[in-house]
């Protein structure tokens, strides 16, 4: 996943080369049959990322809820960190794992290579968005390449992308990186928001360029007014920070976090629209 997330190549013509390739990756591993098993570890391993740094958390591993992981998942979110995670994989999972599950956190499904909902990803009313998750080519975790299929691959690819948002916008808090994924996605499926592909398909390009209005009176908008001419927030006391992400390659830190069974993914605060269900658990 984290070549999914930053691999940077070998040469132009070969090598891999993810979403975000000048990421500083921080990458946490912890064991789910460690003495305070899974739940205990992952809660362990989101607050290490918590406490090193991490801008974004990288997190596709599902579980049951638990009291740990919730805790951690606000502190991160509290922190300011952009949490995203992946939902799930049938026929294993039959509905919304947690972390994905819980309102702090982007949870991520899946579609095929013809842009449809992927058979392997399970659906539900907390899905935010959707990726790729069907025969993705990357890095492998033993070297060389690998082709897998799976939620946790689609996680990837949005940590990705909230990375190059932080890195272009650097000022911009976590929930309204999260809503700008969500704002500028490709609608599918029923019109609006639907439990198989939430509020949309990833559109990169759109989520790093389109004009997004803020939510939330306490949130900094992607362009600011001026008086007369068009400019972007890189304008004014911002315009250093800006510039030094001009590249917008994912110059931030995401923790990806690592279960020895196999899982990863990554978080962020939630944002709700006018339109949404009712929070589906208090903060």
């Amino acid at each position: 996943m984290g070549g999914l997330i930053a691999a940077h190549g070998q040469t132009p013509d070969k090598g891999a080369l993810g979403v975000a390739p000048e990421a500083k990756i921080l990458p946490v591993r912890f064991k789910i049959d460690g003495p305070h098993g899974e739940a205990g570890g992952l809660a362990q391993s989101i607050g290490y990322a918590t406490q090193n740094g991490a801008r974004v958390i990288s997190i596709s591993s599902t579980g049951a809820p638990g009291a740990e992981v919730q805790q951690a998942v606000q502190a991160a979110a509290q922190a300011d960190i952009v949490l995203v995670a992946a939902a799930g994989n049938q026929p294993d999972d039959q509905h919304i794992g947690f972390p994905a599950a819980y309102p702090n956190v982007i949870a991520v499904g899946g579609i095929n290579r013809d842009g449809r909902h992927a058979d392997v990803s399970v659906i539900g009313q907390e899905i935010d968005i959707v990726a790729p998750a069907v025969e993705i080519y990357s890095t492998g975790i033993n070297g060389g390449y690998r082709v897998g299929t799976g939620t946790s691959g689609a996680a990837a690819i949005v940590a990705g992308a909230a990375a190059l948002i932080r890195a272009k916008y650097p000022y911009l808090p976590a929930d309204e990186v999260a809503h700008r994924l969500t704002a500028t996605a490709i609608d599918k499926g029923p019109p609006g928001r639907d439990d198989q592909y939430g509020y949309g398909v990833i559109d990169l390009v759109a989520a790093l360029t389109a004009d997004v209005p803020p939510r939330g009176f306490e949130s900094v908008p992607a362009t600011a007014p001026d008086d007369g001419g068009p400019t972007t927030a890189a304008d004014g006391p911002r315009a250093d920070q800006e510039s030094s992400a001009a590249t917008v390659r994912g110059l931030v830190t995401l923790g990806v976090l690592l279960a020895a069974g196999g899982a990863w993914g990554l978080f962020a605060r939630r944002r709700r629209r006018s339109d949404d269900p009712p929070p589906r658990i208090s903060r």
